[in-house]
Order: structure tokens, then sequence, then C-alpha cells
């Protein structure tokens, strides 16, 4: 049933302008006595009661006000941002105000959207992504993005957060794109640029918890409960007393980012931060009700960040899962990244062995079931069975660098040579790739964690809490504070650097390899995985892939020694397409054969060297 069809169904909340000259309010406030609109229009206040309607919404429509026009409301005595705020001009303190959707002229009637398993994404920060910190400054790069050869973009969260710097996970209205971003109307002009530009959108939310500064919902009603906490706090309250409505007001956060925004795929931030033991979760009705209520336009897809290695999250609801419709693959990562540096500490100690990228490259998760000595239990479940495009795999992204205590990128950490195999793996894969932003040309500049609260205390917490996180490393790491203007502008990315090598050669290398990528079109595999073979004792593998154009085989050598190989492949010949050493892309030269077929001897790989070869039908 459509919820907007059904009389007593959960309503929607917020301010809504209508054509004659009206706005309906609606607020959700269970335990609220008395519950006022106040009004500020050309300097004076004007109040307005709003009347108690069905299981504890208060409502009132209201003549001659409409977009612009900035309110509060007041419940119990209490001046109040409006929980469902579309935007908050004067930040997470200040009025909200009403924004109508209708007065926003989109030019992209045409477009219908790329299918979920073609997507290139692009993980991009916007308050760093550019000087300027704007929807409108990303505008002006969608044209390096494209000459890149990506195909999606995705944001961190945008839903206002207090000051101008945070990463996004602060936000405590959920419904209101950060002002110094641009607002509304700037966020609708970014999407309407990208989907001109043949870019979808994918747009981080977070649903796990809201920040502490600007966060009212617990005046308004029980949006959190203390049966669970969270690492921030107490949880969302999805499964108690009232939880209905807060459910229904993050069902309809989403479908607003979807439906108003034109906003292509929304990845879900930390599932396992949302406690639900419904017999029938938050998740599956988000998922149900997002595919109903956006039937008639291009599909929208829903992708999980989970450290669970739940299959069921990713399992179609009549299959008894979750349904949503991808992943983030944390196991992809920590075994690339192990084997690239040989870092072991934390959640890397169960990882470094070539059979963790072995079992990652053939079936999604390396944890399925086994024991996991970092979690001190078995940990994930069996991943084979659902398709790899399924499953999002990088090598970096704004968690893996931004939670290091110094930020560093792989750029610091490991040799150009490593850089050029981390992508190869990444981007011939037939998983969904992503990239985080400035990974293409070797970006120098960390990404620190930073904060702009305005709150002493919170502000001293933050700094504690980061400081205890690292309390374990080694003394030269000194944590930069996350209050301070410099740790934020630190953060910057300088896509000049592109022109200057060896960054110059990366990019092309990425350019390459995207080019490749769209024409031999791994990600055309269903639930069928890569053949994989591998030789622990000489760290190396073969991945080889079956496409519509004959076949593509992956050789991996992730030692610091010439090794010689002889995978089982059919009959050729296979051409290289792609090898990391060659000088074209800055390397000392290549040393595998250019030409190879099933009788082949043996192939020759330099340390940290990635070969393909590709067969024609």
């Amino acid at each position: 049933m459509n919820l907007s069809e059904d009389p007593r169904a959960r309503l929607p909340v917020g301010a809504f302008p209508d054509r004659d000259g009206t706005t309906l309010f609606r607020v959700w406030a269970p335990y609220a006595d008395r519950v006022l609109v106040n009004i500020f229009q050309a300097g004076q206040a004007r109040l307005a009661p709003l009347k108690g309607s069905w299981r504890g919404y208060f409502e009132a429509r209201l003549e001659k006000v409409g977009d612009g026009d900035i309110y509060r409301y007041v419940v119990d005595g209490h001046g109040l941002p409006d929980p469902a705020s579309r935007f908050q001009p004067q930040g997470v303190h200040g009025p909200s105000e009403i924004v109508d959707h209708s007065r926003f002229q989109w030019s992209d009637d045409d477009w219908r959207g790329i299918p979920l398993k073609e997507y290139i994404i692009y993980e991009l920060h916007v308050g760093t992504f550019t000087r300027e910190g704007t929807f409108e400054a990303i505008i002006q790069c969608l044209g390096y993005l494209k000459e890149l050869g990506i195909n999606a973009i995705e944001m961190m969260p945008i839903s206002q957060f207090p000051g101008g710097r945070n990463w996004g996970y602060d936000g405590t209205y959920p419904f209101a794109p950060q002002n110094t971003y641009g607002g509304p109307h700037g966020l609708k002009s970014l999407v309407d640029a990208c989907h001109s530009n043949g870019l979808a959108v994918i747009l981080d939310v977070v649903y796990n918890h809201l920040g502490p500064e600007g966060n009212y919902l617990n005046r308004f009603g029980p949006y959190f409960t203390d049966r669970y906490r969270t690492p921030w706090g107490d949880a969302m309250n999805f499964d108690g007393p009232l939880s209905d409505e807060v459910r229904y007001f993050f069902i309809q956060n989403a479908l607003d980012w979807l439906v108003h925004y034109h906003i292509d795929a929304l990845r879900l931030d930390a599932l396992q931060g949302i406690y639900d033991f419904s017999a029938r979760t938050f998740l599956e009705e988000l998922a149900e009700t997002v595919n109903r209520e956006c039937a008639a336009g291009p599909e929208p897809y829903l992708i999980a960040e989970s450290d669970l290695n739940d299959i069921h999250v990713i399992t179609p609801r009549e299959s008894g899962g979750k349904g949503l419709n991808a992943q983030w693959n944390d196991d992809f990562h920590h075994a690339l990244h192990c084997l690239l540096t040989g870092e072991r500490i934390g959640y890397y100690e169960d990882f470094g062995t070539i059979g963790d990228m072995e079992k990652t490259l053939s079936g999604g998760f390396v944890f399925t079931g086994q024991f996991s000595q970092y979690r001190r239990r078995r940990h994930g479940s069996p991943s084979k069975h659902r398709p790899c495009h399924q499953f999002v795999i990088f090598s970096q992204n704004h968690d893996q660098i931004g939670n290091r205590p110094l930020g560093e990128r792989l750029t610091d950490l490991v040799s150009f040579d490593r850089l050029r195999m981390a992508a190869t793996v990444v981007l011939l894969s037939p998983s969904i790739p992503l990239l985080f932003m400035g990974e293409e040309y070797g970006e120098t500049a960390p990404f620190l964690y930073f904060v702009s609260h305005e709150d002493e205390e919170i502000i001293e917490a933050v700094r504690t809490g980061r400081l205890e996180e690292f309390a374990s490393f080694p003394d030269q790491y000194t944590v930069p504070d996350p209050q301070l203007t410099d740790t934020f502008q630190r953060s910057n990315i300088d896509r000049e650097l592109r022109f200057n090598e060896p960054h110059a050669r990366l990019f092309a290398f990425y350019q390459h390899l995207l080019k490749l990528r769209k024409s031999l079109r791994p990600f055309d595999l269903e639930v069928n995985w890569p053949h994989v073979q591998s030789w622990e004792n000489k760290r190396a593998l073969c991945v080889t892939i079956s496409l519509p154009t004959g076949g593509l085989a992956c050789l991996y050598n992730f030692g610091t020694e010439e090794i010689l190989i002889t995978p089982d492949l059919e009959d050729g010949p296979w051409v290289s397409v792609v090898d990391t050493l060659s000088p074209q892309w800055g390397g000392r030269g290549e040393i595998a054969l250019s030409r190879i077929d099933a009788y082949t001897a043996g192939i020759s790989l330099g340390p940290f060297n990635a070969v393909a070869y590709h067969r024609g039908n």
C-alpha cells in the first residue's frame, strides 16, 4: 500500500508549502502538551498553534507563508529548530527555512541512470575536494572527473553539521543540505549537472546516530533509546516504543533525497550501529518503501557499509534477506592493504596472506564464519553465492585513510609501483570499484579527521577521544587537533599535482585502466566469480575472468623478488594489455612476455608487478 494513500499511515514531517500560498507544518512531538510555530517575516514574529492529531503529531496549515520564510517550533515553551528542517541557513542552532522543492527547474528528464554493476565510484568530501568547498565548485570539476573515466560520484554526508568543517558524520538535520556547501539549491544544481554529464550521484547518509551539537531530537520525542549503545552514544530507536514514527522519519529522509534531489543511490553508514530486533527490520522496510515509491523513475540503489560480513544484508527480500543492493567489502581492502604495506596492526592482524586475497577475489568476504584473531570469535557468513557486482571494493577510502592517526594515504606508505598494482587489482575486478579523491594521481595531502564545533565541552571531548583512540600507537604519532582550521586545510587536495611526475604517469595509468574496464566489461559476470590460482610461497596470483570478448587473465606478484609462474590458461593467444612495469606508466621496464598461450612454459613477473592479458573470442 502506498503510505500516502492511507489516512492513518505515518505522516511525513516538516514544512510543506503549497501553490495556494499556504504552508502545512507538521511535527512529531508525542510527549508535548502544546506546540506552536513561530514564523519570522520582515522582522516580525508570528506565533500560531499546531493542533494535536494521531499518534503524537501536531500540524497546522497557515496562510501567507512559503518558500524562504524562517521559523521555529515552540514545544512546551522552548523554541527549537524543526528536526525535519529542509534548510538551516544560520547553522544547527538557528531557525529553519521553508523550501519549496517545486521551484527548481530540473533539466535531467532524459536521465535513465546507470546499472549498478557498471558503476565506477569516486568518493569525495565536498569541503576538501575543491578550495571553495561547495557544490558549485564541484560542478566546475565535472569535466575533470569525466576525463578520468568515472561515472558516479559519492559524497560523504552533507546533512547540516556544526560550523563549516566536518566529515559529515556529526550531522544533526538529516533533511537539510549543509548551508556552507550551498544548501538545497546548490545540491540540486550539482545533481542536475552530474546527470547532464552522464554521472550518477551517490549520497552517504547516517541512520545510526546524529551528532551531539545542535541535536534537539530528544526534545521532540523518543528518537533515541538507552537500551542499546553505539560508539556515538544511545542508539536510534528502531524497535522500541513509538519506534514506528522514528523509522518512518528516516525512511522519509531517504525518499526526500531520492525524489526531491534526484539522488541515484544512498550509501548507508555503519549498519552495525543500527540495533533492531523487529520481525520486520528498519532496513527491510526501507528497501521495500524505496523500491515501491521510486518505481516510476530510474532504479534507486541502497549500498550498505557494514563490518558484520552478513550476507543477508544484500540478499533479496524474496530470499529472506534485507534487500539492499550492494555493500562495501572491507575484507578486500584489508587483504590488499596488508599485502601492499606489510601492516598487521589492529584489524589488519587477521590478514596478510595470498590466500586472503585469493578468497576475496573469488568469492567476496574473507571471513565467512571462521575464527577471527582480532575479534576473538568466529566472524562472517558465506558470500560466494551472491553476484560479484554486489560488492564495492577499494584500496583507499575516507575511513581507511582518515582513521589513521596522521591520515596517511597509500602514497605515503608504498612506492608508485605498488600504487599501480593496487589500481590494477581494483579496476580490473568484476566487483564495483571505488576510488577516493586524489588517489588517481597519488595525492600527497593527508585526509585528517576535522570538526568545527562551538560547544567547548564537545570540542574537548572530541580532542580527548581522538588522543585516547591512538594512545597505544608509538610516540612519533602526534595526532592533529581536529578542531584546528589547519587540520582541515591540510586535507585539501591539489589536482594540479597530476601535471607533475610521477603523478602524471599514475593519472594516465588510471585513465588507461578505466578505458580498458569499460571496453572489456568484466562486470558482466553474474554469480560466477573469477577463477583464482595462487602461489603462496611466491606471493603470486592469477585471476581469470570470462568476458563477452573472450577472457582476461590478471597476474600479480606481491613479493619483493622476481618470480616465474605457469598459470592454467585456456588456449590463446593472450596479449598483454596492462603491465605496471612499463616505462609508459613510470615503471622500470617490462620483463613479462607480451604474448602468451596455453603452452607457454612460464611467465616472469617483477617485484610488485601486475600484468593483464586479454584473449579474444
